[in-house]
């Protein structure tokens, strides 16, 4: 598996990506060039092995430069959300003490405004444009060398967490090696398992900043693989390009899975993915009924792995194996599981708790923040992203939520994904949220928040029929006491639900009915 450097030598006119709007396509000695122009201009800013940059950039090939300029340059390299605002970003570069912000010309708002609070940055670049206190990227790189720079060392990625608490946490494992032609860990595990190799083609249909798309393209450049890049999620262009480029492997998570479902059936039935070997999802939890149907779509070609960007562990599980174990992310791969009660101890199969990994192969450490370091650590070194959920007896792991967001209500602990993988198989909802608000007599009381398929729907009387539907499929202690509309949730493009925007929301407006919290 060597570096995709050697592959811009012996396959330089192989497409290393290919922007599936455009059709664009780049080769491995365009991206080899690009990488090492941009690796010289690091180098020419003073930036050394260790050093941190920053950006938040869309879909594009600058995206692709950038990350094997880090790589071969010993960089940390940190992708932002496009979804962020100035606070949060300008947070994330002071945080990781990013010397270097890259930004397209997308979000030059945002952009603009985080420039007098990152005072640690010392230059500012925008691609695709320019604004006043940026340097044009495209000018800065242009001039430089498309040699190798002289002292090529392995970079590596410091992603941050989504923040369902406070600010985002940078979550960083130091390289396995320094030497740039050790390939990461994922590449000899997940990669081996899922047979990506040179004939890979491999379809990227979220942001790349975000952990697996990041991780699982560059893997497929690693093994001399073509990465179709999708810039914006669509169901059916998704459909299209996997049967355009005949696509090998694909990576999902379950809101795609039921955006496609619900395009209709003549548009599905219209495009052939009989090339896919492998379509993996993570990320969210899926509901069964999601999932059943694509496997009767695409056949048993779906595989789940649960893992996190801590990478303490992961646990995988194929469709044949899944329909034997509905609902279960499988059994571990890496590291093994365990679960805790609020005490530490482990509890029975089949009883909910804390999960926990032990003998993760890497130890993570969140940045600049060793007290949520060491939380994430038991006494005896088992490490939890503060998931929950059960095993049972084969061993296999099935989730029942975060902890951040488990209900409890009358003293009874009300999981919401249960709730919501429900209300997603519903004709007329194609986003849902559910959390606790509070309420006097129970402590808590379940929500329910709605993105109706059609906001013609928006109704009452819908409302109604939502309820009384899910009342015939689930225990009443479980069941909202009430329903809203929201035109959109606050769903992020990896797939996850920003909740807790939803949760500050009705938190604080039960403050304010509330005559005793108010002054």
């Amino acid at each position: 598996m060597p570096h995709p450097s050697v592959y811009a030598e012996t396959y330089p006119h192989k497409a290393a990506y290919i922007m599936g709007a455009t059709g664009e396509v780049v080769s491995f000695r365009e991206l080899d060039e690009a990488s090492n122009r941009a690796a010289h201009l690091f180098r020419s800013l003073g930036l050394q092995q260790g050093d941190h940059i920053g950006f938040m950039l869309d879909n594009r090939q600058e995206f692709m430069h950038l990350i094997w300029a880090a790589q071969r340059s010993g960089l940390i390299y940190t992708p932002i959300s496009t979804h962020l605002k100035r606070d949060e970003t300008a947070y994330i570069l002071g945080n990781c003490g990013a010397k270097v912000f890259i930004a397209s010309s997308k979000y030059a708002d945002v952009a603009q405004e985080v420039v007098p609070e990152a005072e640690g940055v010392q230059h500012f670049f925008m691609v695709g444009g320019i604004r006043p206190g940026f340097e044009s990227w495209e000018e800065a790189v242009s001039d430089q060398s498309e040699e190798r720079i002289a002292d090529e060392c392995n970079g590596a990625p410091m992603l941050y967490s989504s923040g369902t608490t406070g600010y985002p946490k940078g979550v960083y494992a130091d390289p396995a090696s320094l030497d740039i032609n050790e390939p990461p860990m994922l590449a000899n595990t997940i990669g081996l398992l899922f047979g990506f190799g040179e004939e890979t083609v491999y379809l990227s249909p979220a942001p790349l900043y975000h952990a697996a798309p990041l991780h699982y393209t560059m893997m497929t450049t690693w093994n001399g693989g073509t990465v179709v890049i999708m810039e914006k999620f669509d169901p059916e262009q998704a459909l299209k390009l996997i049967e355009e480029h005949r696509v090998t492997h694909s990576q999902w998570v379950p809101i795609m899975f039921v955006r496609m479902l619900k395009l209709p059936e003549e548009v599905r039935k219209a495009y052939d993915v009989s090339s896919m070997q492998y379509a993996i999802h993570a990320a969210a939890p899926c509901p069964i009924d999601i999932k059943e149907r694509m496997i009767e779509w695409w056949g048993e070609i779906i595989v789940e792995y649960y893992a996190a960007s801590e990478g303490i562990g992961i646990t995988i599980i194929d469709s044949a194996d899944w329909l034997k174990h509905r609902g279960s992310v499988g059994k571990s791969l890496l590291g093994d599981v365990h679960i805790l009660d609020d005490d530490g101890n482990e509890v029975p199969v089949g009883e909910i708790g804390t999960v926990y990994f032990e003998g993760a192969q890497v130890r993570f450490r969140y940045h600049n923040e060793p007290e949520k370091t060491a939380d994430a650590y038991n006494e005896r070194g088992w490490a939890t992203t503060g998931d929950v959920g059960y095993v049972d007896e084969e061993g296999y792991l099935y989730l029942t939520d975060r902890k951040n967001y488990t209900i409890i209500s009358g003293g009874v602990n009300i999981y919401p994904q249960e709730i919501e993988n429900l209300l997603a198989s519903h004709d007329k909802i194609a986003d849902v949220a559910v959390f606790g608000i509070p309420n006097e007599e129970f402590g808590e009381e379940v929500k329910a928040v709605v993105q109706p398929m059609n906001w013609a729907d928006a109704t009452d009387e819908t409302a109604f029929e939502i309820l009384e539907w899910l009342r015939e499929r689930i225990a009443s202690i479980k069941m909202p006491r009430s329903l809203d509309f929201h035109e959109q949730l606050p769903r992020m493009d990896n797939g996850k639900l920003y909740k807790r925007r939803l949760v500050e929301e009705y938190r604080a407006a039960a403050r304010d009915d509330n005559p005793a919290t108010k002054g």
